[in-house]
């Protein structure tokens, strides 16, 4: 929005892309979505095959995985963030170094607890690792959007998800590969290490000196976005499309790794083979959703990269089927991690349709809290039918979870047309 200041001013020239790409701003955002993705894989992908090794039950690793739940629920504590700075290093930067330095102190505390004898200090840690790891999100999520100026947007958030999709393979990879050779607790140790090494990029970030000015009243703050999300036409409607759209695909990623180590994969080919074509893949998709979604527009993008979603989950299906097969493996992680980079696309920008600009962090965030609820609510439902159902069959309750959102996208198809046009 043009600001009385700017009326008349002089419009600077946009930078070309290679001075944006040239831009340390650029790298460090890089670093900094590393960091944001870095513990997330501790407390996911290297703790579920650390309570594999040691013959933790698959129901009893779904469960654990509710560890996660705060992720859900930052919104809830964001304020206190934004409203009270640290005495250091700036409003931003300041909580950010807070949270990496103590996420470090928190990942070394895991690699010493013992889950073959408790799962009761593996589960208090992994929860101080989350919930300091959900605070980091908060403010580097804010300190893009003030560091970055407008020609630079589109290139800052490419730069963080890629430094997040980098930071996805490297946790698990390293933890992976170490505890092949060396054990789990040096390899939790050298996590710990990373991290701390990641937080030195923080205090050679530039402090943001663009700030959004906030609503005039906490009131406003909450009950006007929330009357505008809660009743407008279809509103309902479009708030379980955003919960359901991805619910076969977060069924199908829930188990993974455990998934991979009973058809009969090394801890070291899941991290370095398998994740590395996890990331490629997922890198690969979003370019495609997002060439694809200006050609095709919101409502077509969603029922096809619904479909190629849930489609893609029988390749897991037919890799149950084949046993360690590396050619069905290699076809399955492809197109799975592939169609469901696709289908993320089509859903943030579901989202971000749905969000009034005057209050796009706030809604943005309770409709991402909806989008996230089935990943981190199925992890004793994912185990149970793995248990007790067998892998086989895992899949195929994927696939069918994939059927209600398309079902919901073609029931509301006209309400998302209308919110698909400039506003």
């Amino acid at each position: 929005m043009t600001t009385p200041s700017e009326v008349g001013a002089p419009v600077a020239p946009k930078p070309s892309l290679r001075e944006v790409l040239a831009s340390p701003k650029m790298l460090l955002l890089m670093v900094l979505g590393a960091a944001s993705g870095f513990p997330n894989q501790v407390t996911e992908s290297a703790l579920q095959a650390w309570l594999k090794d040691v013959h933790v039950s698959n129901t009893q690793i779904g469960i654990v995985s509710y560890v996660a739940m705060p992720y859900l629920l930052k919104f809830l504590w964001a304020p206190l963030v934004d409203r009270y700075p640290l005495p250091f290093l700036g409003r931003r930067r300041g909580w950010i170094l807070a949270s990496q330095v103590l996420l470090a102190v928190a990942i070394a505390m895991l690699a010493f607890q013992d889950p073959a004898v408790s799962l009761v200090g593996v589960t208090v840690c992994s929860v101080a690792i989350v919930f300091l790891s959900a605070t980091q999100d908060i403010v580097i999520d804010a300190y893009r959007t003030d560091v970055a100026a407008p020609a630079e947007r589109g290139l800052a958030v490419t730069a963080a998800t890629v430094g997040y999709r980098v930071a996805a393979y490297v946790a698990p990879a390293i933890a992976l590969v170490l505890a092949d050779h060396v054990g789990w607790r040096p390899a939790i140790l050298a996590l710990a290490g990373l991290m701390g090494l990641l937080a030195l990029a923080t205090t050679r970030a530039p402090e943001p000196v663009r700030l959004s000015p906030p609503p005039a009243s906490l009131r406003e703050s909450i009950v006007i976005p929330l009357r505008e999300l809660l009743g407008s036409p279809g509103a309902r409607g479009l708030l379980v499309l955003v919960m359901l759209f991805k619910l076969g695909d977060a069924f199908s990623l829930k188990l993974f790794t455990p998934f991979m180590m009973d058809t009969g994969f090394s801890k070291t080919e899941i991290g370095v083979v398998i994740k590395i074509i996890w990331v490629a893949a997922a890198i690969g998709g979003s370019v495609l959703g997002g060439i694809w979604m200006v050609r095709l527009g919101l409502l077509r993008a969603m029922l096809a990269f619904g479909v190629m979603q849930a489609l893609s989950n029988l390749a897991y299906f037919a890799l149950a089927l084949a046993g360690k097969n590396y050619p069905v493996m290699y076809f399955a992680v492809i197109v799975e991690h592939v169609t469901h980079a696709m289908g993320n696309v089509a859903v943030v920008a579901l989202m971000m349709a749905l969000c009034d600009i005057r209050f796009s962090a706030f809604q943005y965030a309770l409709l991402s809290t909806l989008s996230q609820l089935p990943r981190y609510g199925l992890g004793w439902p994912a185990g149970w039918v793995a248990d007790h159902a067998g892998w086989p069959t895992y899949y195929i309750v994927s696939f069918a979870l994939g059927m209600p959102g398309l079902v919901t996208v073609w029931w509301l198809r006209e309400r998302i047309r209308s919110i698909d046009v400039p506003r």
